[in-house]
Formats: C-alpha cells, sequence, structure tokens
C-alpha cells in the first residue's frame, strides 16, 4: 500500500504527469476490477447512485490530467462514505 500512497502524492501534485498503468492501479486498488477493458479505455464501477462509473483512458502510457482529477474526487467521495458508517 506505500506504493499506492506515493502514486496518489504524486497525482495530487502533478495530475498531468501519471502513467497510466499507475493510474489503473490505484483505481483497481479503490474500486475493483473494471468492468470493461480490451479498448483504450477502463471503466470502474462505483458504489454510489448516480453516474457510478470511472472511466480512464491510456493517451500513449500516460494518464489524461482530467482523468487523474476525477479519480481522486472519486476517492475523496469513497473515502467520506467510508467515515460515515
Amino acid at each position: 500500500m506505500a506504493a499506492s500512497v506515493k502514486i496518489l502524492d504524486q497525482m495530487r501534485r502533478e495530475p498531468a504527469n501519471i502513467r497510466f498503468a499507475d493510474l489503473q492501479k490505484i483505481c483497481m486498488a479503490f474500486f475493483g476490477k473494471p468492468r470493461q477493458t480490451g479498448s483504450s479505455h477502463m471503466v470502474f464501477k462505483t458504489p454510489w447512485i448516480g453516474d457510478p462509473r470511472i472511466n480512464i483512458q491510456d493517451d500513449k502510457g500516460k494518464a489524461k490530467a482530467y482523468q487523474v482529477r476525477q479519480v481522486l474526487l472519486a476517492i475523496e467521495k469513497l473515502e467520506s462514505i467510508r467515515h460515515e458508517h
């Protein structure tokens, strides 16, 4: 989990400089296996109502900055839900 903390710190500092493989690791750690793979997109399910998915896309080995920020927001939401229970 130490590697995940390091990746999360980098995601917060430099969302435009994240490897897709690292973003994928974080998504799998927080949201489980993707429900869609095989294309350039990976879709992860989230446990809340609304738009219950995280969609990430490989851009020549890099993660897209806006998707990194979306993942960070989803992780914050997930952690706030966990703290309520």
